[in-house]
């Protein structure tokens, strides 16, 4: 469970850098530049992940395995498919919805990953959960709902974002079924996966999507004109995610798929306290973004850990979470109304 709390934990550290890199000029001087800011970044990010993972690689001797892994190993293959479909066509829906259904309502659309992997888990792995393990993922869900809160709407084509929604969240939940089935491969270990993974979407991104969006030459100019610490916060944020893709790999392999994404999806609760802490924008602590925090990763680590209640105590806590699932519902309902109904 460990691997599984730090690569939450560390992807919120890579988003908050990353954060930070969009924020800077080169992403935000034009309209174009602004359209192409989550591609752009998202390959170079990938291409920069790639270079740390062969960089761990290398060191560990592992190059020549993980050459074999991804050529000449069925489940390979399989992992470079995971890496498309979790990839390009993930990030893809993610900004989608994002664009077209705000922020808010975007992010917490695309996090419902967990429950389609968790469902999909079920039937391909055969990874069951108590019922009350379901519970605890859906106040998980719910915790990451009431983080991403904005009373701001901005919604200007709601299907088109629910086709993104759905595209990033199946694309994240199958990404990680199908990985944790290849690392079941004694030939395809987590990092070589991470490798492979990482690599091809990359490549993915650079020899498909960047030609399509007309991104090639903005891609170019980021390089060979000034842009200051772009590319190198880039780096960095690359070189956390590598850290937390290896951890959440890991973790997939050994807590297996369902139970590794709820710990995954704290990271947005991490990053509200890694705000606090390391940027000293206290404003992000608010009574509800603490108390959603705090469900995010108390519910997230509930759902993962290995232990059994008995009768009552199952009844006890799961009850004991609906009444705050209903406390942050109602609250947020209540918020909604009195902006758009009452005013």
């Amino acid at each position: 469970m460990f691997y599984g709390i730090a690569a939450g934990a560390t992807w919120a550290v890579e988003t908050i850098i990353l954060g930070i890199a969009l924020s800077m000029a080169p992403f935000v001087s034009t309209e174009q530049a602004i359209f192409l800011a989550p591609f752009v970044s998202t390959f170079i990010h990938d291409a920069f992940s790639a270079l740390w993972a062969a960089l761990y690689n290398g060191v560990r001797g592992n190059l020549k395995n993980v050459y074999k892994a991804a050529f000449k190993t069925k489940s390979g293959k399989f992992v470079m498919l995971a890496a498309v479909i979790g990839g390009p066509i993930g990030m893809t829906g993610y900004v989608l919805a994002i664009n077209y259904m705000g922020a808010s309502i975007g992010a917490v659309a695309s996090a419902v990953f967990p429950a389609i992997g968790a469902i999909l888990a079920y039937f391909f792995l055969k990874e069951k959960m108590q019922w009350y393990r379901w519970i605890f993922l859906l106040a998980t869900l719910l915790g990451v709902y009431g983080l991403s809160y904005s009373p701001e709407l901005n919604i200007t084509d709601f299907w088109l974002g629910i086709v993104g929604a759905m595209m990033c969240a199946f694309g994240w939940g199958i990404e990680a079924v199908v990985l944790a089935k290849c690392m079941q491969d004694p030939d395809v270990k987590d990092e070589y996966a991470l490798q492979i993974r990482q690599t091809t979407s990359a490549l993915v991104y650079g020899i498909v999507l960047l030609p399509l969006l007309h991104g090639w030459g903005f891609t170019v100019s980021l390089f060979t004109s000034g842009t200051g610490w772009l590319l190198p916060v880039i780096a960095i944020a690359a070189f956390f995610a590598t850290l937390s893709y290896l951890c959440y790999y890991r973790a997939i392999a050994a807590i297996g798929a369902s139970k590794s994404m709820a710990l995954n999806v704290t990271y947005a609760a991490w990053a509200i306290f890694f705000t606090a802490v390391f940027l000293g924008d206290t404003s992000v602590l608010t009574p509800t973004t603490i108390v959603c925090a705090l469900i995010v990763i108390v519910c997230g680590i509930l759902t993962a850990g290995h232990w059994i209640l008995g009768w009552r105590g199952r009844k006890a806590l799961a009850w004991f979470w609906i009444l705050c699932g209903v406390y942050v519902i109602a609250y947020l309902g209540y918020a909604f109304f009195l902006e758009y109904i009452l005013i």
